[in-house]
């Protein structure tokens, strides 16, 4: 996520109407190519990523990682085009890989929180993958794994006096059970950090616009351009919807799936991180943890954002959710959305 001062609006939209707009924000020196650039680690999102000899796909192959190994990122370096909007690609080990095959990640290993609020608190995946029990017990049957980036709901503070163990109580309301995650896989998110941002600029002056032939969301604050990032909109099939639009509702972790023995959408991802919805078919901007190859549609028809941008969005946007809600539901409201 950028902040760029030297585009306004009108600018913005001439640019665009004459097919220049990617040059020129390289010029000004953005790149939306890569989410995450400095992370340490990599975890490979698909079976079979390939290791090359150097930063090209036609150069020889080394070998192939599989699904959910974790790399160290050495350095990130510019490459061939994996997609329209991408170069960048990762060292790692004694090769290259592209850079839109693994999720960018980090090991941050937390102190416990004991006290909860009542109502809950909101808390985000710290380490590249984490595994949860279906009691609070290291040698209960597992639940489900949780990536990196991925945002829930912590219910309590579990002290386990058999074990001397610590654990949070997740529940998921989809599949109407609790988890538990140990403690120091999980950072509880401050209540500075879902306060609405730019809240003295009027809701009137707010707009997010959606280019779908550039995958790019850029944000306005009147005729200045105050965020852009390179996106996945919808795939065939799933095209994102065009038009104008409210974010009426929003919720900072959801469950979505889609396991219609009709389709071959089959897709199961809890707490998908900061959905900001705009249509009420479950259209929305959102975090994503399973891919970092922003720039090339992919989606079931959302908006996938680096997480980081996505929580911008969810916290410059209207309506605001409260610190202790899990869901606001405010259909007429909300901050303008406009998708060519």
């Amino acid at each position: 996520m950028g902040m760029i001062k030297n585009i306004s609006r009108r600018d913005f939209l001439k640019l665009f109407a004459a097919g220049a707009l990617g040059l020129v924000l390289s010029e000004l020196g953005r790149d939306y190519a890569l989410a995450a650039a400095h992370a340490s680690q990599g975890r490979v999102t698909w079976s079979g990523v390939p290791l090359y000899a150097a930063p090209s796909f036609k150069s020889k192959e080394l070998r192939l990682f599989g699904l959910n190994q974790i790399v160290t990122i050495a350095a990130e370096v510019e490459g061939d085009e994996g997609n329209p909007f991408n170069k960048a690609w990762y060292q790692v080990e004694d090769g290259y890989t592209y850079a839109g095959w693994l999720q960018p990640v980090e090991t941050k290993f937390q102190k416990p929180v004991y006290q909860i609020p009542a109502k809950g608190q909101l808390g985000e995946i710290v380490v590249p993958i984490s595994e949860t029990r279906l009691s609070p017990y290291t040698h209960s049957a597992n639940g489900y794994r949780l990536y990196y980036g991925s945002t829930h709901w912590v219910k309590r503070t579990v002290v386990t006096a058999e074990e001397k163990s610590i654990w949070y109580e997740i529940y998921d309301s989809e599949v109407e059970t609790s988890f538990f995650v140990p403690y120091y896989n999980m950072r509880l998110i401050a209540p500075q950090e879902l306060s609405l941002l730019a809240p003295e600029v009027p809701e009137s002056e707010k707009l997010i616009h959606v280019d779908l032939s550039t995958q790019l969301v850029t944000a306005f604050e009147g005729e200045t351009m105050v965020f852009s990032s390179r996106c996945s909109s919808g795939g065939k099939g799933t095209r994102t919807p065009t038009g104008d639009f409210l974010t009426y509702h929003k919720g900072p972790s959801v469950h979505m799936n889609n396991q219609d023995e009709d389709t071959k959408l089959h897709y199961d991802l809890p707490g998908v991180p900061w959905c900001t919805f705009f249509t009420g078919y479950g259209n929305a901007f959102h975090g994503t943890y399973w891919h970092n190859d922003y720039g090339r549609p992919r989606s079931h028809g959302c908006i996938n954002l680096p997480s980081e941008d996505a929580k911008w969005v969810y916290r410059w946007s209207r309506p605001n959710v409260p610190i202790d809600e899990d869901y606001i539901h405010r259909p007429g409201e909300g901050t303008r959305v406009q998708i060519v």
